[in-house]
């Protein structure tokens, strides 16, 4: 595997990893703020980045390349709202996103089309990931201050990731 190329799948394993840790510290934020629904929908994006880490890793490996780890900085821990949470997640997938395009250039530059390949259902994905952060961005935003709507997008930000913490419902098994 290209040394150059080897490098930066490393580096942008340590960023989804970072991103999992990210998610995962705004889950942590979201069950301190009662809003289990949003937890869970964090919780989920979280997994999400840890399978992203992951496909990268076992990536390299295929092409018998080596992943070296290195150290993830501690994530931020508290947000002034829910929507403040929301939008540096944003800010965040748009890091991921530039970090993807670069790799993608890269490994076009250094000729390694079996990586840039590889790299395309990542391009795909961040275009989704986008959209989805931005759209519950838009629906806060709509929201503003009113308790029950709040109330309601908890609801449904649990049910989109898939039914786990949905507002004042326990599981019942």
């Amino acid at each position: 595997m290209n040394e150059k190329v080897q490098a930066a799948l490393n580096a942008q394993i340590n960023m989804e990893l970072g991103a999992f840790y990210t998610y995962l510290a705004m889950a942590a934020y979201f069950e301190s703020e009662a809003l289990p629904g949003f937890a869970a929908w964090m919780h989920h994006h979280a997994d999400e980045e840890m399978m992203h880490a992951m496909k990268i890793y076992d990536f390299v490996h295929r092409r018998r390349g080596r992943v070296l780890l290195t150290a993830i900085g501690a994530p931020k821990t508290e947000w002034a709202s829910a929507l403040d949470a929301m939008q540096a997640a944003l800010g965040h997938e748009q890091k991921v996103t530039a970090s993807i395009n670069a790799l993608v250039e890269l490994s076009r530059a250094e000729g390694d089309h079996a990586t840039a390949s590889f790299l395309q259902w990542y391009v795909d994905e961040q275009v989704e990931e986008e959209e989805i952060v931005d759209a519950a961005i838009q629906k806060l935003r709509r929201i503003g201050d009113f308790g029950p709507g709040l109330y309601m997008l908890d609801k449904e930000m649990g049910e989109q990731a898939g039914g786990e913490g949905e507002a004042g419902e326990e599981d019942a098994s």
